[in-house]
């Protein structure tokens, strides 16, 4: 009977500990549970309370059992007013650039507000008699990466208008390093708001807290914020993410190799949009000399990608690199050494490299014939400058 009774509990004891964590996150992690801000209800539910709120999110909004956020929400009686959708929209369809529309959640018939295009920042009239903004998207860690301006934009516009700014937050799968160069205040865009490196290390609710901390916001304006930590997560360990990010970021490896390939996006080289390996490829009609072959076509992820219909010869990463912790820099120098057309430059006319870069400074140097080692080492006093001013705001075991 006591042997019983001890199986008993012991059976019951697993059934709460596995019930409470998450498994579809959890990867090599044995010795703690695991959870996101959005799987913490205990924390943010109460801050909701009679509050009219809108919520910022996509289609990576989601808690551990698969549930949208938004229909959580509904569920507990919390008024929503509005959702607010990033680059790729609210069900992460769009493509990348792609105009996103206002519209209406089928589901809910929560009204939809677009944050990109023209609206990128909420106006006034938006943000008209809501108490909160929940902000809940998965990021992926790096700079050109528009949901950290999004964030950013939305902190500001609830600061202009007296709303507090909610962050449930999510793992970084480029957190624990920094690298890449630093951006200038020159090259400031949508694609790089801050003066940060490509890869900063910072979970994007520590990134709001360094927005906000270090008055990056406009005329030095501070957002009401409350950050919805995670439980048990550390930076140096890799975490499932619950949905694509976007379209062209598929799986792992693909995002593992985003931060060094997004700068072919600046150039006369395709990363694979329209075809079955987005950024886990790279490859020109002028890089002739190199092996590997694919042709980009219209899909679901890219209407009318780059060097749509061309026979592009470059190379295949995809089945390596799953680990990879640094900017890798020299993918990029060896296929401008490659490159031979004598009637298009390397880098696009609009110069759209040195937005991605954060200044002119890598396109120079890639130009001048500085080798990958070289220019990595050109990083290192602003690296460090960086990471006194991330060390503030970290608040995960580094």
């Amino acid at each position: 009977m006591i042997l019983k009774l001890k199986f008993k509990d012991l059976l019951l004891l697993v059934l709460i500990y596995f019930g409470f964590c998450p498994l579809n996150f959890a990867q090599n992690t044995t010795d703690s549970c695991f959870k996101t801000g959005a799987d913490r209800p205990e924390l943010y539910l109460p801050l909701l309370k009679d509050k009219t709120i809108a919520v910022v999110t996509n289609q990576t909004g989601l808690l551990q059992d698969r549930t949208f956020l938004v229909d959580f929400l509904v569920k507990n009686n919390v008024e929503i007013k509005s959702i607010f959708a990033p680059e790729h929209g609210f069900r992460g369809d769009a493509d990348a650039g792609e105009h996103v529309k206002n519209g209406v959640d089928t589901k809910t018939g929560i009204p939809i507000v677009s944050l990109y295009g023209s609206n990128k920042k909420p106006k006034p009239e938006q943000l008209k008699d809501i108490d909160v903004v929940l902000f809940d998207i998965q990021d992926v860690g790096v700079r050109f990466y528009t949901y950290i301006s999004t964030l950013t934009y939305v902190m500001e516009a609830a600061a202009e208008n007296k709303v507090e700014v909610i962050v449930l937050d999510r793992p970084n799968p480029h957190d624990g390093y920094i690298d890449g160069p630093v951006l200038k205040d020159a090259w400031k865009s949508f694609v790089g708001m801050h003066k940060i490196p490509v890869v900063y290390g910072l979970t994007i609710g520590e990134y709001g807290k360094m927005v906000n901390g270090e008055q990056w916001l406009s005329n030095k304006i501070q957002a009401k914020y409350t950050l919805i930590p995670m439980l048990n997560y550390h930076k140096k360990q890799r975490y499932g993410v619950s949905d694509k990010p976007s379209p062209n970021l598929p799986n792992n490896q693909s995002i593992n190799l985003y931060p060094s390939l997004c700068f072919f996006e600046g150039t006369q080289v395709s990363v694979g949009r329209g075809t079955d390996l987005p950024f886990q490829i790279y490859g020109s009609p002028w890089l002739k000399n190199m092996n590997y072959q694919f042709t980009p076509k219209p899909n679901f992820g890219a209407k009318d990608p780059f060097l749509n219909g061309k026979l592009c010869y470059g190379e295949n990463l995809s089945q390596n690199h799953s680990d990879l912790r640094e900017l890798r820099m020299d993918w990029l120098v060896n296929a401008y050494k490659n490159y031979k057309n004598k009637d298009q430059n390397f880098f696009l006319k609009n110069l759209f490299f040195d937005k991605l870069a954060g200044s002119d400074e890598l396109r120079k140097q890639i130009i001048s014939g500085k080798t990958a080692e070289e220019i990595k080492a050109s990083w290192n006093k602003d690296l460090e400058d960086f990471q006194r001013i991330r060390a503030k705001y970290v608040i995960y075991e580094d």
